[in-house]
């Protein structure tokens, strides 16, 4: 059997930092940009879900850049701007919090990621837009992945991650590497090798970042399930690190499952998932669009819209008012990614650390930077077997992965990253001054040299030490963090600034509303979906 150990750092990896350290180019290491969006649940102080609209005094969540909702009317979304510092971002993310606990009253965000005490499925309340056709067609989408998935999985809530490099890096390395690629396609080319080892070694985020062990018996409805029973109201598993994230929470089901996107090319990408839009799904047709003469979903197809892939990591571009997120790809490219699989931090007010921040920009760009092979099926069946397993058993003694079709021991391959990573996050010292990216890997190999040390085995050793529920735990983070942001209220000139924000997000809105021809809504539809069609007809 060949060797399993990967090379330190790649000849590839050295020779492109490289690039991007010399003096010569300054500081472009540090004029990357990362922003955080962050999901949580709106609960009422005994912890069950809010059944009030989304409170008017934080603008539209139509239209506010910075404070929307996602499934549920109840799922607020804090979205922080893009900085070249994550400390900044985790400082906007903290006064965005403080800003939305001036006007919750006295309900609380959930800070898990697994949802608490929920009601009947068909009484979690779906998402408003308001009456104008973007507004109805947001709700639609949303009624539709009721009838898919149902509403109670779609309460499940996360933090995404965007990361790019700065432009000039990639032109750097273009430069550094002669070929036909105009700049834009080499970009992409680039992000898509991100994508693929993060594709690989992702697993590697559930075991550090992996928060949710526990759920509370009442999400699975009853279902049939291989958990265990921690308490009469929770259910766990004694090794897992994130169930949000294994096949009980955000894994791909029903029409997905059978959805292989192409991680070699921006082309291959665009062809899978424009075929997932516009092809019918027979389970799909037999619901139809309209129930009663209302409208149900958007159309009755594989996804109804590029969004509903449930992936661990999305390529994105802007995307220009009106404009479908496949026609911002396929003109412009891939500027960045979303990183999609980490759990709320309940240890954490704002849901990640800033320590997170730093490793996860480490190991962005040793994605970005190291040799990269293509993804045949084949690797991808063996990626989503390693990530499912840690997120079910990461913990457990002697766990073993599986690299090219050899098993290696999860601690040894996560030390080959970590060791890969040193060099990446070195460098990022240099440029932003300080060691914080060095102790943040270093924070991290140590919960791999002791998994209690991880967050996921830190939830239930303060379940037991406290003789608490998931349920209970849930509420008494969600208390202690409520207390920590309303103890810092904003001050006037900062508070007086969102205000203004939410109130014109208001005013533009209610000028949608008032261009729009009430019986324009069936049109709208069929321009939004015969435009998908048009443009990527494969």
């Amino acid at each position: 059997m060949s060797d399993n150990r990967s090379p330190t750092v790649s000849e590839t990896f050295a020779r492109r930092l490289h690039v991007l350290t010399s003096p010569a180019v300054g500081d472009v290491l540090a004029r990357g940009l990362r922003g955080i969006e962050k999901e949580s649940l709106r609960v009422v102080p005994g912890g069950s879900l809010a059944m009030t609209p989304h409170p008017r005094e934080l603008g539209s969540a139509l239209t506010h850049p910075l404070l929307t909702t996602d499934y549920s009317e109840a799922l607020i979304e804090l979205i922080t701007a893009t900085e070249h510092d994550a400390a900044l971002t985790l400082a906007q993310l903290d006064e965005l919090h403080r800003f939305v606990y001036a006007h919750l009253g006295e309900e609380l965000l959930w800070t898990h990621s697994m949802p608490g005490r929920l009601p009947e499925d068909n009484e979690i309340p779906i998402a408003e837009y308001g009456t104008s056709n973007i507004g109805r067609l947001k709700h639609v989408y949303r009624q539709g992945l009721a009838l898919r998935y149902g509403r109670t999985m779609q309460c499940i809530a996360g933090i995404h991650y965007n990361y790019s490099l700065n432009e000039e890096a990639w032109r750097l390395l273009h430069a550094a590497e002669p070929s036909p690629a105009t700049a834009i396609d080499y970009q992409s080319a680039r992000y898509f090798a991100l994508i693929r080892n993060f594709r690989r070694t992702s697993w590697l985020l559930m075991y550090l970042f992996g928060a949710s062990p526990a759920l509370d018996r009442g999400f699975l409805r009853g279902k049939p399930h291989t958990l265990e029973t921690f308490d009469a109201d929770t259910l766990y598993r004694p090794y897992a690190t994130s169930l949000r994230m294994s096949d009980l929470g955000y894994s791909n089901t029903t029409a997905q499952a059978a959805l292989r996107p192409d991680y070699d090319t921006l082309s291959g990408y665009l062809d899978a998932l424009a075929r997932a839009v516009s092809e019918p799904y027979a389970p799909y047709e037999a619901i139809g669009t309209h129930r009663n003469g209302e409208w149900m979903q958007i159309n009755t197809n594989v996804l109804q819209i590029e969004n509903e892939f449930y992936s661990t990591i999305r390529p994105k571009r802007i995307a220009q008012s009106g404009e479908r997120p496949l026609h911002a790809l396929a003109a412009r490219g891939v500027q960045y990614v979303e990183i999609r699989c980490l759990d709320i931090d309940p240890f954490e007010p704002c849901g990640i650390s800033l320590e997170a921040a730093r490793f996860l920009d480490a190991y962005a760009l040793v994605c970005a930077l190291d040799d990269s092979p293509p993804l045949p099926g084949e690797a991808q069946a063996e990626a989503n077997a390693n990530f499912g397993r840690v997120t079910l058993e990461g913990r457990k003694p002697g766990l073993a992965l599986t690299r090219d079709g050899h098993e290696v021991p999860l601690v040894q391959w996560g030390n080959e990253l970590l060791d890969k990573m040193e060099r990446a996050a070195r460098a990022l010292d240099v440029v932003s001054g300080g060691d914080a990216h060095v102790r943040a890997l270093a924070a991290q190999r140590a919960k791999l040299a002791d998994p209690e040390a991880t967050p996921s085995a830190r939830v239930l050793r303060t379940m037991r030490e406290r003789g608490q529920s998931f349920f209970a735990f849930g509420l008494a983070q969600s208390e202690a963090h409520a207390a920590y942001f309303r103890a810092r209220p904003l001050d006037a000139a900062t508070a007086r600034a969102a205000d203004e924000l939410a109130a014109r997000s208001l005013a533009q809105q209610a000028e949608l509303e008032r261009d729009e021809a009430p019986d324009s809504f069936d049109a709208f539809v069929a321009a939004y979906r015969g435009y998908t069609l048009e443009r990527f007809s494969v």
